[in-house]
């Protein structure tokens, strides 16, 4: 095997991961943004330190959501932290003031708690659940009933107990709406619009957090136009974005090795040597993620070589479940048994979000493309 692949076990169950790509990607994001706007990286996405590393080294901080995703945020030398998340602890809320770290605070007993802890000056901006979202997206964190962020009509409340604080500083709004949005357009007149409410709501502001949401798309020729966002988003240097999917998907494959070929009921299906337990993904959100074949030529069996030539494939893995599909009915020029499936924009949401113990089957390798 080539290339990166070649490093990898037999049979192949690996990620391949490109920090140099993330580093790309979160360095065009600062290049499209106007000048003192802040860019994140959000740990959720893929918290592989090697990504972590490359994102400390351009974003301006890492953005977090857990206790954990602190720990990693602070040993990957981030040179600042912002905490998020509905449902923080007091251990996490005090190891965030013990760090330094900015809080996005997701709700009134949240600020209470976050006041009577903290023993120093502490940061925050007030997460807001407005009444409308006016983006789209594969998910909606806003304009519906949801755990996320202060209900508007509540906001003004939460805004007086931060001022009464004094402890806690009150820098601005996080308006985080959606999750995969591809309209870049659309995604300027956001980010215009959270300048024009938290002025409205909040006179004074030094932060507009507008979260993420840049979109990928898995299975077409879409694109998310950070060229059109540039030219289109607000020239105001409060403006802070967090990058997760846009900046982590390229970064990483999924390469999986085909363990056998098998045609049921008249479809054709490549096992493969992992699955959802790797990369949930497809199954989550129903979709069927596109794959390249990488050639294998080395055999190690005397026994004939199982193929297939032109032919729709279902690559399924190797869960005792009838849900365990990555990708259906792909038309395959030539596919073998012991040839790889390399799924690309797989770098964010993969392994983080999978339910890795079931069956408790081997772990995929890691596997870094050198700089």
């Amino acid at each position: 095997m080539s290339g990166v692949l070649g490093d990898a076990a037999r049979p192949v169950c690996a990620y391949l991961y490109d920090p140099a790509v993330l580093a790309a990607r979160l360095e065009a994001v600062r290049g499209a943004l106007p000048g003192g706007a802040g860019v994140f990286y959000a740990v959720k996405a893929n918290s592989h330190p090697a990504l972590l590393a490359a994102a400390a080294d351009v974003a301006d901080g890492l953005e977090v959501a857990s206790g954990g995703e602190l720990a990693k945020a602070l040993a990957a030398g981030a040179r600042r932290v912002v905490f998020g998340g509905p449902a923080k602890t007091d251990t996490e809320l005090a190891a965030a003031v013990a760090a330094g770290a900015h809080v996005n605070v997701e709700s009134a007993w949240e600020l209470a708690r976050l006041d009577r802890l903290a023993d120093r000056p502490v940061d925050i901006c007030l997460r807001v659940n407005r009444a409308v979202s006016p983006l789209a997206g594969s998910h909606r964190m806003t304009g519906v009933p949801t755990a996320f962020g202060i209900d508007e009509t509540q906001l003004a409340g939460v805004v007086a107990a931060a001022r009464r604080s004094r402890r806690l500083r009150l820098r601005g709004l996080h308006l985080h709406a959606v999750s995969n949005n591809l309209d870049a357009a659309a995604h300027a007149d956001y980010a215009a619009d959270c300048v024009a409410y938290t002025d409205a709501v909040l006179p004074g502001a030094e932060v507009v957090n507008i979260g993420g949401g840049l979109g990928v798309d898995y299975t077409g020729g879409g694109v998310f136009d950070l060229g059109v966002f540039g030219s289109l988003v607000p020239a105001d240097p409060r403006l802070v974005v967090e990058i997760g999917r846009y900046a982590a998907a390229p970064a990483g494959r999924y390469a999986a090795e085909v363990l056998d070929l098998k045609c049921t009921h008249g479809r054709w299906f490549a096992l493969l040597r992992g699955g959802t337990h790797h990369f949930r993904l497809p199954a989550a959100w129903g979709y069927d993620h596109p794959f390249t074949v990488h050639p294998v030529e080395e055999w190690p069996y005397d026994l004939p070589r199982p193929e297939v030539r032109g032919v729709p494939v279902t690559a399924a893995g190797e869960l005792c479940t009838p849900r365990d599909v990555l990708c259906r009915d792909q038309p395959v020029d030539r596919l073998r048994v012991g040839d790889v499936l390399v799924f690309a924009q797989a770098g964010a949401y993969g392994f983080e979000v999978s339910h890795h113990d079931f069956l408790s089957h081997p772990k995929p390798q890691v596997l870094l493309t050198p700089r």
